[in-house]
Parts: structure tokens; sequence; C-alpha cells
């Protein structure tokens, strides 16, 4: 029986997705491509052993279409040979690469796989896809009119679910509070060192420095300040910029392969992809899909919520995760206990390896067995994976 192992994680810092961001002036081929570089250096991985590259972005369009993940390959200098793949499940683009590589590897059609994916929202922005509807809406007519013509608004329905959780402004930013407070610690103590790649950047004077701290996290901020803070869904909302994930620019990627496979290179994995599901549900609230996606996971995985050591639930909004947190009866410190996307940011499909990343290096720090990673996703879906440390 052949399994699936992650060797090893990295990431980019996150940078602020707009111009004068910390990444804004690299093509997103280019950062992932140093971040494929990097992830070879530290394992000493020859490139031609690589069986593909699975790549995930979201916003397949200007300087992120055509197949980011087969010119990053080029772009970092590796073989012609070696193939890449760009995958789309909206925010869990990277995480469902991941699931691909796994299972590429377990099934034998893989011997080595890289998953990852990149985001640069600073140059392709969020809804560049649709561009004001220039191309033709991508639901079409009969998803439109299943669903009454609704738009699927994201802020929308995370607005819902504070309704329907019954989670006040407060709750919700007392949430994004925490998320920042909890980065801050995890960067004040080094906990992201050996996760993150250093990337040379110029900044608007152009002098050059290596950019390697989260560049989104807000250090002081206080409930009164996030309360001043306009809803721009609802009038009189509870969700706002202050209490929902930041538009980002990143990129991550993991090394996976067998047990046996990695002991031959002298490699040490760092934990074994344990189990993986994905799930849908319906797209106008869309982001409750973490809820059934951690039943499903675990009930695969034949393991309870009491067994799950550290959860990494994507901060889309403060509504989808503290929902997510009262559904489930999780415990409070035990989720994103690093800060999630709130704090960190949300380089959409970078996210889901970013996210792992963060989870893989924080089980192995701490000697956690096992973590439990999901996300809601554009259109009402969610991955959820276990990984079990080695």
């Amino acid at each position: 029986m052949r399994d699936a192992v992650i060797v090893d994680a990295a990431r980019t810092a996150v940078g602020r997705g707009r111009a004068g961001g910390a990444l804004s002036g690299i093509h997103p081929v280019d950062l992932s491509a140093l971040v494929l570089q990097d992830l070879a250096r530290r394992n000493d991985l020859d490139p031609t052993l690589v069986d593909d590259v699975i790549w995930g972005v979201v916003s397949q369009v200007g300087e992120q279409t055509a197949g980011v993940g087969r010119y990053a390959v080029l772009a970092a200098g590796w073989p012609e040979s070696v193939p890449g793949v760009t995958v789309d499940r909206q925010c869990g683009s990277s995480q469902q690469a991941v699931h691909q590589a796994a299972a590429g590897v377990i099934s034998g059609q893989y011997d080595i796989a890289i998953a990852g994916g990149v985001e640069s929202m600073s140059r392709v922005p969020l809804g560049a896809a649709a561009a004001g509807g220039t191309y033709g809406w991508p639901y079409g007519p009969r998803v439109a009119e299943r669903y009454d013509g609704v738009a699927f608004d994201q802020g929308v329905g995370a607005e819902m679910i504070a309704e329907r959780w019954d989670l006040s402004r407060t709750e919700l930013d007392q949430h994004a509070l925490d998320s920042h407070a909890r980065a801050a610690a995890a960067i004040d103590e080094g906990r992201f060192a050996g996760q993150i790649v250093p990337v040379t950047v110029t900044d608007e004077h152009g002098d050059a420095h290596v950019f390697e701290v989260d560049e989104g996290v807000r250090r002081g901020s206080t409930l009164d300040r996030l309360a001043g803070l306009p809803s721009p869904f609802r009038e009189g909302g509870r969700i706002t910029a202050g209490n929902a994930s930041q538009i980002s620019d990143g990129s991550a990627a993991l090394l996976i392969t067998t047990s046996e496979i990695a002991a031959a290179h002298g490699w040490t994995p760092m934990a074994r992809f344990h189990t993986g599901t994905v799930v849908g549900v319906d797209p106008i609230t869309m982001l409750t899909g973490p809820i059934p996606a951690t039943r499903k996971v675990l009930q695969r995985a034949g393991l309870s919520l009491g067994d799950i050591g550290a959860f990494e639930i994507n901060e889309a909004f403060a509504s989808v995760t503290l929902a997510w947190l009262k559904d489930t009866g999780a415990d409070y410190s035990l989720m994103n206990p690093n800060g999630g996307a709130i704090a960190l940011g949300h380089p959409l499909g970078g996210s889901g390896a970013r996210l792992m990343t963060t989870l893989l290096h924080h089980m192995r720090d701490s000697g956690i067995r096992y973590g439990l990673q999901s996300m809601c996703e554009g259109g009402g879906m969610a991955n959820a994976t276990i990984l079990e440390l080695l």
C-alpha cells in the first residue's frame, strides 16, 4: 500500500494586495518560481524527479492565465520535462492541489509531486475574471434562473451567516482582534521563521530589501476603532473590512511523495496525508461548507473532534470561523492559533497551501498528532484535510 507524506512546506510572507504592497512588483509566475526554487534547495531536490506541479490560482485572467503552474516551472529554471497544471476550486484551490497530488502519489501516477498555489491580488484584482461582464458572466443563464437571479456575493453570504448563528458585531470584531494578536505573537516568537521563503523586493524608493514578515498584521487596534468601520454589504450590517480577510499577494508549496521514496532520498517527512474530502453547500450563503466538510472528513478518518490538536479554518470572514466554532463545539484556542486570514491575509489561490504550511509547522513544533484544515470556497464548496504528524 502506497501512502502520501509531506516532506516539507514553505511559503512567502504575505504581502498587502495593493499598489505598493511588498510583493506587488513581482509577477505571479515569478513569485511561484521563487517558492519552487526554495523548496528544492531546502530539500536537495533534483527537479528532474518531479512528476507534476499542481498549482492553485483563482483569478485566471491576465497575468494569471494560460497555466501559471507550467510557467512557474519554466521560470524556476527547471527542466522542460517537468509539467505543471493549474487548479481552480476558488479559495480552496491550493488545498485541492494537495488533495490531487496526494491522490496521484497514492495511486502510483506520481512518485514525487509538488502542490501549491499563488495569487497576486495587487496585479490581478478580485473579480477581474468577470471584469464587469466584459466576456460574459461566469454563472450562465440556467444557474441565474435556478437561483432567481440572486447575485452570488460572499459578503452578503457572510452577513447571512452572522444572522443565522446570532453573531454580534462585537463578537466578530473581537475575533478579528484575536487573529491579529495571535499573528503578532507568532511573528514575535519566531514561529513562522522556518516556513517563510525570503524574497528580495524593491520598495518605492528603489531600495532592495528582503521581505520575510507578513505585511498585514495590525497591532494595537481596539474594539472602539473596529466599531467605527462601515459595513459595505448591508446597512447596519456586521461584516466590515476589519473583520474580513485581507486582499493579499503570496505563494506557498508542499513537497509530496511516499514514505518509501522519502526514505530513499534521506528525507524525514513532516506528516502523512491522512484523509481528504470536499463538499458542496448552497451557493447563496456559500460559506458554510467547512461545517459539513469537517463532519465528513472526521467520519471518513474514523476520528473525533477531540482527537484534533489544531485546526486551520480559513478566516474569509469572522462570521465563517465563529459559525464553524459554534456548530462544531471546537476549542477556540485550537483554531488558527497563529492567526488567520483576517490578520495574515488571503492570497486566494495560495491560501490553501499557506494554511497547510502554517498548520504543519505548528504541529511539528508543538508535537500535535492530528491537524485539520478546512476553508470555504466560492460557489458553495469546502475542502477538508486531516494530517498526521510523523
